[in-house]
């Protein structure tokens, strides 16, 4: 497989967790491979997260940019 040409399109996702921004990751791709096919890598590109009113975190939010290698004819 790696010693082979092949091409990947890169899409971003957005993963969303009260638990912490390894679970928003983690839940991203997971949802990315079931729904991609042959899904390969992913890259962190934001971070950020939402404080309420009472000062505490409420939810992580991370922006992926996941890819996935492109069908053969």
């Amino acid at each position: 497989m790696y010693g082979e040409d092949r091409i990947y399109k890169k899409v971003e996702v957005i993963g969303v967790s009260k638990n912490g921004f390894e679970a928003a990751i983690q839940s991203a791709v997971r949802k990315a491979h079931t729904t991609l096919e042959k899904l390969s890598w992913f890259e962190v590109g934001e971070i950020r997260g939402h404080v309420g009113e009472d000062g505490e975190i409420k939810e992580y939010q991370v922006v992926l940019k996941v890819a996935f290698q492109l069908k053969e004819k």
